[in-house]
């Protein structure tokens, strides 16, 4: 880390989760700032306007229109299934059935709802999806995207983060999940429709938090659902619910 990124992150309530690999050791060191550094800086968005060369593609894409349009993450407090969520939408999309920025709000709506992060976590979906300029190309072809899931773990790494962080210095219930699989697209290039696949990995930083002890009794807990004016609505974290914290960088997934 440069004397200059340490000296503005000095001092200041953020995690900061270094990755540093050698040719047989992968160190990682944990300190309060950016789940950026794990996952490497933003890279620029897919810029590739050709849905790709001829491939065959398994029957795996949503079956209907509304299925293509942006969906919301899968509220759940199961890490798995909430990574799962994520990774759909994050990789499936339809460049006629709606704007980027629509499918990036579906997962900035899931970030930490402390607002830690958020900004990051923005560009890192920005990262992944194509640019506004890239998206209005591919909508002349029709394109789609959808993913194949062939693999879902905690990756290594995660376990040592978590051994070197201090007290306090990880959210409650975070962890990470890599995924792997297969991102299909298909659309249309001059007169014939077109086909591609291409590998994909990627890590899902996230936070499963255990629920906020309730104080109140029964009874008062009903009465405040009469009347929901007098309090207000509890957050994801407070019910237990997961949330997303950053993601890694294209091709800079953990093992």
């Amino acid at each position: 880390m440069s004397p200059s990124i340490t000296s503005r992150l000095t001092g200041r309530p953020r995690l900061v989760i270094a990755l540093i690999a050698t040719a047989l050791v992968l160190v990682l060191l944990v300190a309060f700032g950016v789940y950026g550094l794990i996952r490497g800086p933003a890279t620029t968005p897919e810029t590739e306007t050709d849905p790709g060369e001829s491939v065959t593609i398994p029957p795996t894409q949503p079956e209907t229109q509304s299925e293509w349009e942006p969906q919301p993450v899968t509220v759940t407090s199961d890490g798995e299934v909430f990574a799962r969520s994520v990774a759909q939408r994050l990789y499936t999309w339809d460049t006629t059935a709606g704007e980027v920025a629509e499918y990036a709000q579906m997962l900035v709506d899931v970030a930490n709802p402390s607002g830690r992060e958020a900004s990051g976590l923005a560009a890192d979906v920005r990262a992944h999806l194509p640019s506004r300029e890239a998206w209005a190309s591919l909508r002349t072809h029709q394109t789609r995207q959808w993913i194949t899931i062939d693999d879902l773990y905690v990756p290594a790494a995660w376990a040592e983060a978590e051994a070197q962080a201090r007290p306090g210095q990880l959210p409650p219930g975070a962890t990470a999940y890599t995924l792997s699989g297969t991102r299909h697209r298909d659309g249309i290039w001059g007169t014939e429709p077109v086909e591609a696949e291409h590998d994909i990995e990627v890590t899902i930083f996230l936070a499963c938090p255990p629920p906020t002890p309730n104080s109140r009794d029964a009874e008062e807990a009903e009465e405040a659902e009469d009347s929901p004016e007098d309090e207000p609505a509890a957050t994801a974290s407070e019910n237990g619910q997961c949330y997303l914290l950053r993601l890694s960088a294209p091709g800079q997934a953990l093992h």
